[in-house]
């Protein structure tokens, strides 16, 4: 069941003014969102990855709200909020896979399974840090096209729910996935 959008508004409100109570009262109301938007993301990772749905939301909504306070915390909306937990779960995979790619950690060797009646290994061949290095380019050359890549990819929004949290056509919305998607793809394939 969907929260309706203007209790999580409000919800947003009051932790941006420093309710830390509003803060204990979001989790509940956003957790399925949050939990299907990790799955997705999870479900983009490479099959070696051992972080959980649950631990990226988690992680993301503890680096999101943090302490309740609301001092750094302002949302314009629901879809804006969303859009923050997107990219905070982009940020915590693409620091996992660093960290996984570093000679302390094995450098560039995966883990591979044990189990013998596996009948074949298809790993993803999504690469994080290649991702997030051509989205940061995008950002720099187009910030509205980057933040409909974050809101259509990491945030799971439809076209509709995209144009109205960034205040656009759904038409418009169209045509800059489009551009962002071929852009992306040449950025990653190593094309100028």
């Amino acid at each position: 069941m969907t929260t309706p959008p203007q209790e999580v508004t409000q919800i947003l409100d009051a932790i941006a003014g420093g309710d830390r109570h509003a803060a204990e009262q979001l989790l509940p109301l956003v957790y399925g969102e949050l939990r299907k938007l990790a799955k997705a993301q999870m479900d983009q990772e490479a099959a070696a990855h051992t972080l959980q749905p649950t631990a990226l939301v988690h992680e993301a909504y503890l680096r999101l709200v943090g302490d309740g306070s609301g001092a750094e915390l302002k949302w314009d909306s629901r879809g804006h909020f969303f859009a923050a937990a997107a990219r905070a779960m982009r940020h915590i995979l693409v620091e996992r896979a660093r960290r996984r790619g570093r000679i302390k950690h094995g450098g560039d060797r995966g883990r591979q399974a044990l189990d013998d009646e596996q009948a074949s290994f298809e790993p993803k061949d999504l690469d994080m840090v290649a991702l997030d290095d051509a989205l940061t380019r995008l950002e720099a050359h187009n910030d509205q096209v980057c933040q409909v890549v974050m809101l259509r990819y990491f945030a799971g929004l439809g076209v509709e729910e995209t144009a109205k949290a960034l205040g656009i056509g759904t038409t418009t919305v169209k045509a800059q996935w489009n551009y962002a998607r071929a852009w992306l793809h040449r950025q990653m394939a190593g094309s100028p």
